[in-house]
């Protein structure tokens, strides 16, 4: 039996505010499947004080030395991940999995325990960040401090003009000069005599700051603009041109640095982190990290039964995020082409509106590896779900009442939910008896229709055999967009730990 992760925060009072009456604005469509998945749930909801935004988000893990390295803000901290290593019971030489690695933090937190790690993830950036975070005990010191001085005093050639590659979404991304000088030093370390090491160190460090030396900043699912991008310039021109309002936002990033100034700079921090993590975490020798860069519905059914101790992940949330086109400067300066990211985008887990199904594929290739009957069971147990079904049909309600805005809503819906349940399925059969799983996610609302991904996702593993333990529920609350809100009201969205363990 689980306790809680913080007893001496756990809610006491009986304030039910987390729990929902009511899941379809204005009862424009049944919720009744939902309605009794909260009953039947609510009793193992631990509320409580000290789990916040900040401990399930990247936010805590900006000011914690190696964990900042990759600036991925969709990640969760470090402390979480101590917080639920310790609380499972993990041993050395146990064996952790996070299906959506990210910037490697659950392995990271393993290595320091002497506990092995599993990860997978699509995006090329995570397997820089786990290279390069894993040889922390590694680096040469002075090695470091010679490339920063290399950088320093080397200066480009005059007629060098060559700018860092770029893709349809990040063209003009960067002033000229920062662009040249990007290119230009990715290619001198690249061909230098550094070693391996420092040369995935600098490629890191430069991932770090492109969008500091870029006209970009991230904003939620989008990238936005400053107003000096050439891109911005010519578009104000022919809102001008062609009588159109001005736009009603600009942004204006104030002064972006040199290239150079910013990856010294970095370069500077990370020796520091590396001296600060030599000093207080000592080597541990014998655990593995053992990454795996693809996508988990097709790398994980590969893996042998019954060798996984716990998993501890956030995988992207079911909010419309499209990944490939928040990180495109870091994709683009990694060499990915515009093609190659469409695919990536498909590759995803379903939360876009551009994604499409993966049933198909999925059944090409459980049919491979000589497992069709399991892919028979985990659509068998999908199209069980109630909730779901009737999460989907409210939906559809709303899509023939012109209330929802893309076509491709209901469909990412549903691809999430399924691909989940496949992914649920491979960690039931790959976790050892008694093992613990944690799950970070958010529940959404689209079209006044609240879908609650923590009890839904509850519901499923449990149908394919986890006992749920615990569902941690975060005291700080999620909102709804302006434009839900300004229609059907607000309705304060959980975010939440779910935790289930394999009998």
């Amino acid at each position: 039996m689980i306790s809680s992760l913080f007893p001496e925060y756990t809610a006491t009072d009986t304030d039910n505010r987390w729990k929902l009456s009511s899941f379809s604005a204005e009862g424009f469509a049944s919720d009744s499947e939902r309605l009794r998945l909260e009953e039947k749930y609510w009793p193992l909801a631990d509320i409580t004080d000290r789990f916040d935004r900040k401990s399930v988000s990247f936010q805590l893990s900006k000011n914690d030395s190696i964990h900042s390295w990759l600036k991925y803000k969709e990640g969760f901290s470090a402390e979480l991940v101590r917080n639920l290593i310790s609380e499972f019971k993990l041993q050395p030489d146990d064996t952790i999995l996070d299906p959506f690695m990210g910037s490697g933090t659950t392995a990271l937190v393993a290595s320091a325990e002497n506990i092995n790690s599993i990860g997978y993830d699509i995006l090329p950036m995570s397997a820089i960040a786990i290279k390069a975070k894993s040889a922390v005990h590694d680096y040469n010191i002075a090695e470091l401090h010679r490339l920063i001085e290399f950088i320093a005093s080397r200066e480009l050639p005059g007629n060098y003009r060559q700018e860092t590659p770029y893709i349809t979404i990040t063209e003009d991304g960067y002033p000229k000069q920062n662009a040249i000088e990007l290119n230009y030093f990715t290619e001198l370390i690249a061909s230098s005599d550094f070693s391996d090491n420092c040369k995935t160190l600098f490629r890191l460090c430069a991932i770090n700051i492109l969008e500091r030396i870029s006209y970009s900043a991230k904003d939620g699912q989008y990238l936005r603009w400053d107003i000096r991008s050439p891109k911005i310039i010519r578009a104000i021109q022919k809102r001008e041109e062609t009588g159109r309002r001005p736009m009603a936002v600009k942004l204006n990033k104030g002064d972006i640095p040199s290239f150079r100034n910013a990856i010294i700079s970095e370069l500077n921090q990370f020796i520091a982190d590396i001296e600060l993590i030599r000093n207080t975490m000592p080597r541990r020798k014998g655990c593995s990290c053992d990454f795996h860069e693809g996508s988990v519905l097709y790398k994980l059914p590969l893996r042998a039964s019954e060798s996984i101790d716990a998993v501890i992940t956030s995988p992207p949330y079911c909010n419309r995020y499209d990944y490939t086109r928040t990180y495109a400067l870091e994709l683009a300066y990694l060499g990915v082409s515009d093609t190659r990211i469409r695919q990536l985008r498909q590759d995803l887990l379903s939360c876009t509106v551009e994604n499409k199904s993966k049933v198909s594929h999925l059944r090409d290739f459980y049919t491979s590896i000589g497992r069709a009957a399991d892919f028979e069971r985990i659509c068998g147990i999908l199209q069980s779900c109630e909730p779901l079904k009737e999460v989907i049909e409210a939906l559809k309600l709303r899509m023939a009442n012109g209330e929802i805005n893309n076509k491709g809503v209901i469909p990412m819906v549903e691809g999430y939910f399924t691909e989940l349940t496949f992914l649920f399925f491979e960690l039931f059969r790959t976790c050892r008896h008694s093992a613990k799983v944690a799950f970070v996610n958010d529940n959404v609302r689209y079209a006044g229709e609240v879908i609650p991904v923590d009890f839904i996702s509850t519901a499923i593993a449990e149908q394919i055999g986890f006992r749920p333990v615990k569902i941690y529920v975060l005291r700080q609350q999620k909102g709804n967009s302006s434009q839900q809100m300004k229609k059907y009201g607000r309705v304060a969205l959980r975010k939440s730990i779910t935790v289930w363990e394999k009998p």
